[in-house]
Formats: C-alpha cells, structure tokens, sequence
C-alpha cells in the first residue's frame, strides 16, 4: 500500500483498532516491570518502563507494515508532529501499570492535519477496544456509545488528573477544591484516555486536566466526541490550524477560553457550559 492510500476514517480505524489490539497481546506478554527497568523523564514521579519502549517499537512496525511511509509521532520515539499521519501512546497510564492497577491502555490515533480522523484505545487488562472515526460513531467493543444525558451539574461525576511537577501539583489541587463542593464528586483515575472513554460512556460526566500531550488525548477526544461530547483541547505544539474547540453535529458550542492554554476538556453537552464556566472561576486559566 503507498502512503495516503485508501485514507478515509474507516480504513484508518480499522488499522487502529487491528494495532491497538494486537499491541496490547504484545504487553500482556512481557514481563512485569522491575525495578531495573523502570526510569524516569521530567520528574521523579515520571516514570517510563520497558515495556513503554517495547510497545511503541512494535506499534512503529506494524503501522510501517500495514501503512509504509506515514509518519508516527510518539511518546517515547518521538518523531515530527507537523507531518504526523499516527499518533502513538504505548502506555498510557504508566504509573498505574507500574504498580499492578489495571487502568492503563494503548492508545493510536490516525491524524490529518492536525485532526483526529479515527482512533482506537485498547486495555491490555481489561481487554476492551474503544474505537472512533470521524463523522461514523464511538463503540467500546462493537457497542455504540454515548455520553450521559445528566444537565444537573451539582450531580455530576467528573474525572480530572495531576501533573508530574510538585508545583503545579499544588495548583492543580487548588484548582480541584473549589470546584468540589459544586459536583457530586470527582475522581482521578490516572490515565487520560481512559477518562475520556469513560466520558463517552457516560462512566464520567466531565472530564478536565492540564498538562495532558497531544498523545494522551489524540485517539480519545475523537471516541468522546463522536459519543456527543463538547471537547475543548490545546494545540498541539507544531500543528498549525487545529482547531481548538470541537463538538459533535447539532451540539452546543465548545467552551471558550480561560481554561488555560494546555487543558483537555470533555463533557455532555447538558453539563459542558456550567462545567466550564465552574472552573473558570475556580482558577483553571492560572493552573
């Protein structure tokens, strides 16, 4: 197949989907992480495993297999993400599979231009497959999906996450605070796509977190928004023309500015508005 060939959102998820799945068999059979191999990148708490490396080095050679000559971008490979055709997360979720918590997954995304045009989340412990394409629908295993049809925030269970550096830990926290006691509750379950498979499921109603690179949210802003939500993201660095503010047909408008410039936010549309406007006023632009 030559590069760009057969590149409609179906054909991408189906590569997607078929990578992801086969990724997450690959992990399942390497050997738990140890404390030989396990390093770390910006901060202490940021820790990269073998097995990260290994996944993004197998995911690299079935895309260049199936897809050969289409750029990948990745968390741990790198690469140019102004020509990026994929968009890799080998491991996202690294603490949490660090220490034996099962809410990690794979995540690959299929991009033009900037976009996310299909995208595919697996769990290598729970065994789902969350997969998207533009304009065709969110599924978890075959099964469609939607975001909750709550419209009362003060009843809304919303997902958030923390980043690596102590300081903006402390900000993050404060930011967590006061928007508490104005939601049911709020849970951080540390890993970014899955919070935002969870919002399309309408496991969570609001999802919101600085900080998150664009291999975080790439597969899963598309799952959530193809499920209904209003999704607001940063630009990823390089990209030109991404848009920052995408929803789903016939939705509301995303929220504008004063989240900060790095956030990920996802929500049913019902809640999306005061959701916003909470943390706003809560300080999410000084976060």
């Amino acid at each position: 197949m030559t590069p760009h060939e057969s590149s409609d959102p179906a054909t991408l998820r189906a590569v997607a989907e078929q990578v992801a799945a086969e990724a997450a068999e690959h992990l399942r059979g390497l050997p738990a992480p140890r404390d030989g191999g396990v390093s770390t990148k910006s901060s202490p708490t940021d820790v990269v495993t073998e097995s990260d490396a290994s996944v993004e080095k197998f995911v690299r050679a079935r895309l260049a297999a199936l897809r050969p000559g289409e750029p990948v971008y990745g968390e741990e490979g790198s690469g140019d993400a102004a020509t990026a055709r994929w968009v890799v997360d080998p491991i996202d979720g690294t603490v949490n599979y660090l220490y034996g918590l099962p809410w990690y997954a794979i995540s690959i995304a299929a991009v033009a231009d900037g976009e996310t045009v299909a995208g595919a989340i697996a769990e290598p412990a729970a065994g789902r497959l969350w997969s998207a394409g533009r304009g065709d629908g969110a599924t978890c295993d075959g099964r469609p999906l939607a975001v909750a049809t709550t419209t009362d925030l003060s009843q809304s269970l919303v997902g958030t996450g923390f980043a690596y550096r102590a300081e903006r830990r402390a900000r993050q926290a404060r930011l967590v605070a006061e928007m508490l006691p104005q939601v049911r509750d709020v849970r951080r379950a540390g890993a970014a796509a899955l919070d935002l498979c969870a919002v399309a499921a309408g496991w969570l109603d609001g999802y919101l977190e600085h900080g998150c690179s664009w291999w975080d949210w790439a597969a899963g802003t598309l799952i959530a928004r193809e499920a209904g939500a209003v999704v607001h993201v940063a630009v990823p660095p390089g990209v030109d023309g991404l848009s920052g503010v995408a929803g789903p047909a016939g939705a509301q408008a995303g929220p504008d500015g004063g989240l900060g410039h790095d956030v990920t936010f996802a929500a049913a549309p019902g809640i999306a508005g005061e959701l916003a406007a909470l943390a706003r006023r809560s300080g999410a632009a000084e976060v």
